[in-house]
C-alpha cells in the first residue's frame, strides 16, 4: 500500500499476466518448465528474506542492531510506546479501520527487503499463470491431433459452437465459427475424444444461424492454427452442419433479444442504425465501414465492444431509478444484480463479456463509494483469477484495454474530478469529464502499440461522446428488452437511441477529418512503454505552473518546426526507390523500376484511371513486363491504363484459366498493345534491366481450396539493387504453405489478399520482412485488412504501411543500405 493505495496484489498479477502471455507462445513443457524455475526463485527469495530478516545488522556507527535501532543502548524516547495524543489517535484510527485491505500496512517497497518481496509475488503470479495456460497447452499440443493436422487429413468431427459465427472477408462467402472439439473421427482409425479449441472456416450458409452452445456434427479438414493462443487447428468445411441438440436458454433468450434489436433499429439510417446494436452489445454487424474507420482514427472503436463502462451504465441508471422510488439498500443491492445478469445475457455470458461485468462493477463500485483502495486489490485478484480461467486473455487487447481502463478510472479519475470540483467544477461535470479522459490516457499505450499511432484527437473525441454514450445505451438496452413483447414500442426506443448515435456519428466523422490528426508511432512493446513514460512525465510535470507553461512552449514550437520537414519533403518519384504500391483502391498495382522511364508492373486494377495516374507520376512511358498474378477484376480491371500512352513489351500471367472473363479480358488487352503473352512457370527466373525476377508459385496447381483463382496467383520474388520484395497476388493459406522452404528471408512484403485473415503464420515467420506494404481500399466491404495480421506484423518487427492511409507508397534504399518509405498523396 503506497500513497494510499493497496497495491501489495498488483505483482501476482502483472505475474500472472506475463507469464500466461509467454506460455502461449510456447509448449506445454517450456511452460512448466519456466514455472519451475521462477518458483524455485521465488523459493530462495523467500528462504533469503526468512533467512536474514531477523539477523541482527550493524549501524553506520559499528554497533549490532536489531530492529533498525543499536544494540546495548536505550530505545530512544521517541520510538518507546508513551501514551502521547499521536500515539493515541493512531490506536483510535487503527481501531476503527475495517480488517482486511485497509488496515494499516507498511508501504510495499519501503524499508529493508520490499523489492525482494515484489519480485517473489511477481514470480509466484508468473508460476500461476504459467501453469494454467501450460494446462490447456497440454490438450492444445495432442500429439494424435496434431499428427492429423500436420497431413491435413479429412476427418468427422462432433464439436461445440463456442460463439457467434460471422461473415469473413472475402469474395466466396464464408463464416468463421470458433468451436470446441469433443470427437474427433479420422478415416482410418478409432475416435479420439479431444476438448480442443478450434475454428471452422465454412461456406454453407446454414452455419449462420448457429448459437453459442449448440452441439453439431461435420466433415472437414484439419490444418494448422497460427500460433500465439489455444486454437488447435482451423477446419476448412464445406458440409452443412446436422444438429445434435439446441442451445441452452440462456444462448437462446441471448439471441432472441439481440435480433430483437437489430429489427428495432431497422428502420433506421444505417449510420446510426448501425452503430446502436454495436454500443449495446458489441453487434458490429451491420456498422458502416466508413463509420467504422471514423472511430478508429478518433480513438472511439472501444465503444463498439462490451466493456466494464456499458455495465457501469446499465447499472448507473439503475441505480438512479432504486433511488427515485426510495428503494431500500437490499432492494436497490438485488436490482443492480439483475440488471447486471440480465445485461451479460443480452450481450452474451462469454468469457469477455463476463469480464467486462466484472470490471464495471469495480470501477462503478470505487466511484460511488470512494473506496478505490479496496477496489484495486480486487481488480489485481479479478485479472490473476480471469487469466487462470482463460488463459487467452492475457494475449487480448480487449483486455488489456479492459484493465487499463479500469485501472485509470480507480487510479487517475478520483484525482482529477477533485481537482476540478476545487476548481468550482459541479461535481456531476467533473466527474463526467475526468472518467473518460482518464480510461483515455490510460489505455492510449496500448492503442498505440496495436495502432502504431497516437490520436491527438482521441481526448476530446471521447469527452464530447460522453454526453451522448449513457443515454444511446440505456435506450438500446430499453428496445431489446421491450422487443420481446411489443416490438412497435421497441423501434419508438431504438429511434430514440438514434439520436445520440448520430451525435457520435458526427463527432467521429469531424475528428477523423481533422488535419494531422493521427501521429504516426512506434508499435508494440516499444511503442506502448514510450507513450506510458511519456504519459506519466506529463502527468507529473502538469502539476507545477512553470513545466506546465514550458510544455505549451514546446508544443507550438513543435508544430512550428515540424512545417520545414513538410515543405522539404521529397519529391516523386523519391531518390533510391525499389518499389511502389499504387493506391487504386481495393485491388493491386505495384511497380518496379527497370531503368529510366521503364518499370515492371505487376497488376493493374482495379481502376483504369488510379493505375494510369500513379505510372504517370512515376514517369513510366514504357513497360518490358507485365505481371498478371491472376484473373480477378481488382487486378486486372484497369490494365487499360498500362498501355495508355505506353509501350508495353511482355505479359506473363498465372495458368489457372478462371475466371474466364478476366482471362479472356487480359488476352484482349495484350493483343491490342502488341505484348507477347505467356503463361509464368515455377522456378523459371528473368531479367529485366536490373532486376532479377523468380517465379516461385504456384508451386503446384491447387484445386477445391477455399478460393482457388486466389491459391494459384502467380507469386514473384523480385530483387532490386540487393532489395529482396515477396510479389504474392492474392494468394492465400493453402498456396501460401506452398511456399514454406521455397522462399527465404526478404526485406519487402507486398501481403497477400490485401491483408486478409487468410495468412500462413510459417510463411510470415519465413519471411520474416521489415517493411510490410497493404494495398487496400478504404471502407471495403471485406474487412480488409486483418488486425490480428497487422498485429503480427509489428510485433515481428515490419513497418506496415497501407495504400487506404498513406496514399502511394514507395520503399526506398537509404545510402546507408537501411529502408525507408516515401508516401505520395
Amino acid at each position: 500500500m503506497t500513497g494510499g493505495l493497496d497495491l501489495r496484489l498488483a505483482p501476482i498479477a502483472l505475474g500472472a499476466w506475463i507469464g500466461g502471455y509467454a506460455a502461449l507462445h510456447g509448449t506445454a513443457w517450456a511452460a512448466f518448465a519456466g514455472a519451475g524455475v521462477a518458483g524455485a526463485s521465488a523459493g530462495v527469495i523467500g528462504w533469503w528474506q526468512w533467512r536474514f530478516a531477523a539477523r541482527p545488522t550493524t549501524s553506520r556507527r559499528g554497533r549490532r542492531s536489531v530492529g533498525g535501532w543499536p544494540a546495548g543502548r536505550p530505545v530512544p524516547p521517541r520510538a518507546r510506546s508513551a501514551p502521547t495524543a499521536t500515539s493515541n489517535a493512531a490506536e483510535r484510527s487503527l481501531a476503527d479501520a475495517p480488517s482486511g485491505l485497509e488496515s494499516a500496512e507498511p508501504a510495499v517497497g519501503a524499508g529493508p527487503g520490499g523489492w525482494h518481496s515484489i519480485a517473489a509475488a511477481a514470480l509466484l503470479g508468473l508460476v500461476i499463470g504459467a501453469v494454467a495456460t501450460g494446462a490447456r497447452l497440454v490438450t492444445r499440443d495432442s500429439p494424435a491431433l496434431h499428427e492429423l493436422i500436420s497431413t491435413r487429413a479429412t476427418v468427422g468431427l462432433e464439436l461445440v459452437v463456442s460463439d457467434d459465427p460471422h461473415l469473413t472477408a472475402g469474395r466466396q462467402a464464408s463464416w468463421a465459427v470458433p468451436a470446441r472439439l469433443v470427437v474427433v473421427e479420422p478415416p482410418d482409425r478409432p475416435p479420439l475424444r479431444i476438448a480442443a479449441s478450434v475454428l471452422l472456416l465454412a461456406t454453407d450458409p446454414r452455419w449462420e444461424g448457429l448459437l453459442p452452445g449448440q452441439r453439431v456434427r461435420t466433415t472437414g479438414r484439419l490444418g494448422a492454427a497460427r500460433g500465439g493462443d489455444l486454437r488447435a487447428a482451423v477446419v476448412t468445411v464445406s458440409a452443412e452442419p446436422m444438429l445434435m441438440g439446441a442451445a441452452p436458454w440462456v444462448q437462446r433468450a441471448a439471441g432472441g433479444l439481440r435480433e430483437g434489436l437489430r429489427q428495432a433499429c431497422a428502420g433506421l439510417d444505417p449510420r446510426p442504425g448501425g452503430l446502436l446494436p454495436g454500443l449495446v452489445v458489441g453487434d458490429v454487424s451491420r456498422l458502416s465501414p466508413e463509420v467504422a474507420q471514423d472511430f478508429v482514427d478518433t480513438g472511439m472503436t472501444h465503444l463498439t465492444a462490451v466493456s466494464g463502462s456499458n455495465v457501469a451504465i446499465v447499472v448507473g441508471a439503475l441505480l438512479l431509478l432504486a433511488r427515485w422510488c426510495r428503494a431500500g439498500p437490499a432492494l436497490t443491492a438485488m436490482i443492480c444484480a439483475i440488471g447486471v445478469v440480465g445485461f451479460v445475457i443480452l450481450a452474451r455470458p462469454s468469457p469477455s463479456v463476463l469480464r467486462a461485468a466484472v470490471m464495471g462493477g469495480l470501477a462503478l463500485i470505487a466511484l460511488s463509494s470512494g473506496r478505490n483502495r479496496a477496489a484495486l486489490p480486487a481488480l489485481a485478484a479479478t485479472i490473476t483469477l480471469l487469466i487462470v480461467a482463460d488463459p487467452e486473455l492475457a494475449a487480448d487487447a480487449g483486455f488489456a484495454l479492459s484493465v487499463c481502463a479500469t485501472a485509470g478510472i480507480l487510479l487517475i479519475a478520483p484525482g482529477w474530478r477533485d481537482a476540478l470540483v476545487a476548481r468550482r467544477w459541479p461535481r456531476a461535470v467533473a466527474e463526467a469529464v475526468a472518467v473518460p479522459a482518464a480510461a483515455q490516457v490510460a489505455c492510449a499505450p496500448v492503442v498505440a502499440a496495436i495502432s502504431a499511432s497516437v490520436s491527438l484527437v482521441a481526448i476530446p473525441a471521447n469527452l464530447i461522446a460522453t454526453m451522448a454514450i449513457a443515454p444511446a445505451t440505456v435506450l438500446g438496452v430499453a428496445a431489446a428488452a421491450l422487443s420481446t413483447v411489443w416490438p412497435t414500442g421497441a423501434a419508438f426506443v431504438a429511434w430514440l437511441g438514434g439520436w445520440p448515435c448520430w451525435g457520435l456519428v458526427l463527432v467521429a466523422g469531424t475528428g477523423a477529418d481533422v488535419p494531422g490528426g493521427l501521429v504516426p508511432w512506434p508499435d508494440g512493446t516499444p511503442g506502448a512503454l514510450l507513450l506510458a513514460g511519456v504519459t506519466v512525465l506529463a502527468m507529473l510535470g502538469f502539476r507545477h505552473r512553470i513545466l506546465r507553461r514550458l510544455a505549451v512552449v514546446v508544443l507550438l514550437a513543435g508544430v512550428v518546426g515540424a512545417l520545414p520537414i513538410r515543405l522539404l519533403a521529397p519529391g516523386w518519384p523519391p531518390e533510391g526507390w525499389v518499389v511502389v504500391a499504387c493506391d487504386v483502391g481495393q485491388g493491386d498495382a505495384l511497380v518496379l523500376p527497370a531503368g529510366p522511364g521503364r518499370a515492371i508492373v505487376i497488376d493493374a486494377g482495379p481502376d483504369r484511371a488510379a493505375v494510369e495516374s500513379c505510372l504517370d507520376a512515376l514517369d513510366i512511358t514504357e513497360v518490358p513486363l507485365l505481371i498478371v498474378s491472376h484473373f480477378h477484376l481488382d487486378h486486372i480491371g484497369g490494365i487499360a491504363g498500362v498501355f495508355a500512352g505506353r509501350r508495353v513489351s511482355a505479359v506473363l500471367t498465372t495458368g489457372w484459366p478462371e475466371p474466364v472473363e478476366g482471362r479472356e479480358s487480359v488476352a484482349r488487352a495484350a493483343a491490342a498493345g502488341g505484348a507477347a503473352l505467356r503463361v509464368g512457370v515455377a522456378g523459371e527466373v528473368l531479367t529485366v534491366g536490373e532486376v532479377t525476377l523468380r517465379v516461385v508459385g504456384p508451386v503446384v496447381p491447387l484445386h477445391g481450396t477455399r478460393s482457388d483463382p486466389n491459391n494459384n496467383s502467380l507469386v514473384v520474388h523480385a530483387t532490386v539493387a540487393g532489395v529482396g520484395i515477396l510479389l504474392t497476388g492474392d494468394a492465400e493459406t493453402e498456396e501460401q504453405e506452398e511456399l514454406v522452404g521455397v522462399v527465404g528471408r526478404v526485406d519487402v512484403l507486398k501481403t497477400a489478399h490485401h491483408g486478409s485473415a487468410f495468412q500462413s503464420p510459417e510463411l510470415l515467420d519465413a519471411s520474416a520482412p521489415r517493411v510490410a506494404l497493404v494495398s487496400v481500399g478504404t471502407g471495403n466491404d471485406y474487412g480488409h485488412p486483418n488486425v490480428a495480421l497487422l498485429t503480427r506484423l509489428t510485433r515481428a518487427g515490419a513497418r506496415v504501411v497501407r495504400t487506404d492511409l498513406d496514399g502511394d507508397i514507395a520503399v526506398v534504399r537509404l545510402v546507408t543500405g537501411q529502408l525507408g518509405v516515401v508516401t505520395h498523396g
